[in-house]
């Protein structure tokens, strides 16, 4: 494969994979903060789609074409700032894989507080705050992998 065209293609998944993550916790907290259970219940299921749709595929693309990168590169995995990149990656992912069993969970609750015509569940409180934590993580990992993506460099590594 010609080098652009998998550059590209890391790139925009890359974008994708950011995008997706940014509009649905945008999407989510916003209906969460309205404390409309319909609202909350249809943010909830979009949510998990996008993420099945949209952020699962972009997540398993992202690592195959930056690894092919490197490759194509030639590069030493032990290159500071690809090391680093893979590793700040992983914890990306791990932190995110938790999001995704709580968003369902979310889901779930939600779907069940529209059917019997309740309020919002404080179990989904408890969820939402763990989600909104973990996802603030994850977004300062991304920030910092593309940080090292556009500079090539760590700069906390002196």
């Amino acid at each position: 494969m010609d080098y652009l065209v998998l550059k590209w293609i890391h790139v925009l998944s890359s974008t994708v994979l950011f995008g997706a993550g940014v509009g649905s916790a945008f999407h989510l907290f916003a209906s969460t903060l309205r404390r409309q259970v319909g609202g909350i219940a249809m943010a909830t299921r979009n949510v998990v789609l996008a993420d099945w749709l949209l952020t699962t595929p972009t997540a398993i693309l992202q690592p195959v074409s930056g690894l092919a990168l490197v490759h194509m590169l030639e590069l030493p995995y032990a290159t500071p700032w690809v090391a680093c990149s893979l590793a700040l990656y992983a914890i990306a992912i791990a932190l995110w894989l938790p999001v995704v069993v709580i968003q369902i969970r979310m889901r779930n609750v939600m779907a069940q507080a529209q059917r019997t015509g309740g309020p919002v569940p404080a179990a989904y409180d408890r969820m939402f705050h763990w989600w909104t934590g973990l996802g603030c993580a994850a977004f300062v990992v991304f920030l910092l992998i593309f940080w090292l993506m556009v500079a090539k460099q760590v700069p906390w590594a002196g």
